[in-house]
């Protein structure tokens, strides 16, 4: 609640002593009253609403009664405008659109979907389900970081009606069964590598869940069954005709899940028996000729304390897929642990049907017009990262590879969340500036690439499908000229909306087209990915159960690096991926503690150069300061 009160300063506390608040307050220096508690308090205490009062209602001893003040005029975050709803047709159901993707409601048209929020995952499926409600023909995700409202959503709407751009997208429709079913490039490019390295289980997608309570076995593996009968992709096989690789789709049969069952062994043995036939399974290979992609098997440790692991293959699946999975299972497990029958709908398309309707849209002109972006953004980009590695890069790589956890404070996670609001990007954009930062500094190169997964999930027909859909996008960034961390930031956020809106391409046909120099030690076009994991997830919940994840390491490594991160309500967490060929453990925790400073430094100082912000800990520096020579340094240490 807000009281008049006389300014410490000029600003916006100026404009509101010269006017005072005779029944009425100016909503619109709400923003700078936010931008002001920011520079002196964490994200966390700024209030979500402001509420004006004539005088703070009081008790008989003279103290705030809280009991008597107002709830805010409504229940939705991050509002610097009176509730005000949609005025116009597009509005109202572009305003129901933002409810649905965001989970808030009401939302008024003037409210920011970023301050509600929306990220870039979200703000794609927005702009996915805007085109196809309207049948625009395009509709860029820029728009969207540029007129983050549904006021300024409903104006690129009419104006695309108006100019008659308006037109029918290309849908995924189902395609006959009797035919050659194509598999996707993405799935393509899997099949090859599995052609190179038969028996390989690099590509393999496990889940583990420690399971407490009366399970039905039966109703576990009915569930499963159907979700494998729902999803074709769990039924597919990559079979080879002539030199190419085509979709066979198995009909659909009762899931039997294998059980081992401890119970005889001791109990202090069970468990790291368990862990043991865990790992033994999530690294067992998968034959895609052959099938089944999909398996899933039970250890019993006692009468109610049970583990289950499914793991799929990469090639019908992705992280999406896996939240597809859960869903899908809570909901089945449920109404068959009870004897009701399945409360899912039929699903429209399945992922041969997109399988199709990809090499169509290759076809198109916009897609045309994709490539050409690629070919300039990438023209001439350095073909690897230098990065200097304990050990020599060998010729072939052999996937070995570890992890080592990373965990950010909450006040940090809340501080870069601001900082990327007042520059109009996303925490996405903020950590993948500050990790190419860490890239720069590490490598002395200007011209940093990295790989980024992308959930490709901008058509409303496969939201809801399990397949391997992601695409790896290719972001380039220059660092060159010594940039403050809020200069680069906005590179990077032009570099990455300039590849959201290029996204289509397969990675597999940008390698095609770029043709780069291809070796057998290192991936082509970049060698380092980051991800921010925000695809939608709920946890697993089984009547009568309780689940708690088990944490799953194939000990497999796709890249040099791998930073994966999520953003939780503790804060921002994550891991590092790392090649053992190349990294030992102790460096790649250096790496970490390093990649945590320059957070914090680029947090607190965004107009400090990439040069000034400070990277190494206290410790280090006192060694430098003390070393005549960086060799007296530990062996590994790279700055």
């Amino acid at each position: 609640a807000l009281a008049p009160a006389a300014p410490a300063r000029p600003g916006p506390w100026a404009d509101y002593a010269n006017n005072p608040l005779q029944g009425k307050f100016n909503r619109k220096l709400i923003p700078q009253l936010r931008n002001l508690l920011q520079e002196s308090v964490p994200d966390h205490m700024i209030p979500s609403a402001f509420v004006l009062l004539d005088a703070m209602p009081l008790t008989q001893n003279g103290k705030v009664d809280r009991r008597a003040l107002p709830p805010p005029e409504q229940l939705r975050p991050g509002l610097d405008e009176q509730l005000v709803l949609g005025r116009t047709p597009v509005e109202e159901v572009l305003s129901d659109m933002f409810s649905q993707v965001l989970g808030v409601r009401p939302v008024g048209i003037h409210d920011n979907f970023f301050e509600l929020g929306g990220h870039s995952l979200l703000a794609t499926q927005l702009v996915s389900r805007v085109r196809d409600t309207f049948r625009l023909k395009e509709l860029p995700l820029r728009a969207l970081f540029e007129s983050p409202t549904v006021a300024g959503i409903a104006e690129r709407v009419e104006e695309a009606q108006r100019s008659a751009q308006a037109a029918t997208a290309l849908p995924v429709l189902p395609v006959a069964r009797d035919r050659e079913l194509v598999p996707s490039f993405a799935q393509h490019r899997l099949w090859f590598f599995d052609q190179l390295e038969p028996g390989s289980a690099v590509y393999n997608v496990p889940s583990a869940v420690r399971l407490k309570g009366r399970l039905s076995v039966p109703a576990l593996e009915q569930s499963l069954g159907e979700i494998a009968r729902r999803h074709e992709a769990l039924r597919t096989r990559l079979a080879t005709q002539g030199a190419s690789p085509v979709q066979i789709i198995d009909a659909p049969s009762p899931f039997v899940m294998p059980v081992t069952d401890l119970r005889a062994l001791p109990a202090d043995e069970r468990e790291a028996q368990a862990l043991r036939l865990v790992k033994a399974e999530v690294k067992r290979p998968f034959d895609l000729a052959a099938g089944p992609l999909l398996r899933a098997s039970l250890i019993r440790l006692a009468d109610e304390e049970h583990v289950a692991v499914v793991v799929m293959h990469h090639i019908v699946s992705d992280g999406w897929s896996v939240g597809v999975l859960i869903r899908e299972q809570t909901a089945l497990y449920g109404a068959y642990a009870e004897g009701r029958p399945s409360p899912l709908a039929e699903l429209p398309v399945q992922y041969a049907d997109f399988a199709h309707w990809q090499r169509q849209w290759a076809k198109l002109e916009v897609m045309q017009a994709q490539h050409a972006y690629w070919e300039r953004q990438l023209a001439a980009a350095p073909e690897v990262l230098e990065l200097a590695a304990d050990f020599p890069r060998p010729a072939v790589r052999t996937w070995r590879g570890a992890r080592q956890p990373l965990t950010l404070p909450l006040a940090l996670t809340e501080s870069l969340k601001s900082l990327s609001r007042r520059e109009g990007a996303t925490l996405y954009m903020t950590l993948l500036a500050a990790f190419q930062t860490l890239l720069h500094r590490y490598t002395g190169q200007q011209d940093i690439v990295v790989g980024s997964d992308i959930a490709n999930r901008h058509r409303v027909e496969i939201e809801g499908l399990i397949g391997f859909f992601s695409n790896m996008l290719v972001l380039r960034t220059d660092l060159s000229g010594d940039p403050t961390f809020r200069e680069l930031l906005g590179r990077v956020r032009e570099v990455t909306l300039g590849a959201y809106s290029n996204q289509d391409v397969p990675f597999e046909k940008l390698v095609e087209v770029m043709r780069p120099r291809r070796g057998l030690g290192h991936t082509p076009l970049f060698q380092v990915v980051f991800t921010l994991q925000n695809a939608p997830t709920t946890p697993l919940e089984l009547p009568g159960l309780a689940a708690r994840p088990l944490e799953v390491d194939c000990e497999t490594a796709k890249f040099d690096l791998v930073l994966n991160m999520w953003d939780g309500e503790h804060g921002l967490t994550g891991s590092l991926e790392y090649s053992t060929d190349l990294f030992r453990a102790t460096t790649v925790a250096r790496m970490l503690q390093h990649f945590g400073n320059l957070l914090r430094a680029a947090a607190s100082q965004p107009d400090a150069r990439l040069s000034e912000l400070e990277i190494l800990s206290e410790e280090e520096n006192l060694l430098l300061r003390g070393s005549t020579d960086i060799r007296e340094l530990d062996e590994g240490f790279s700055f």
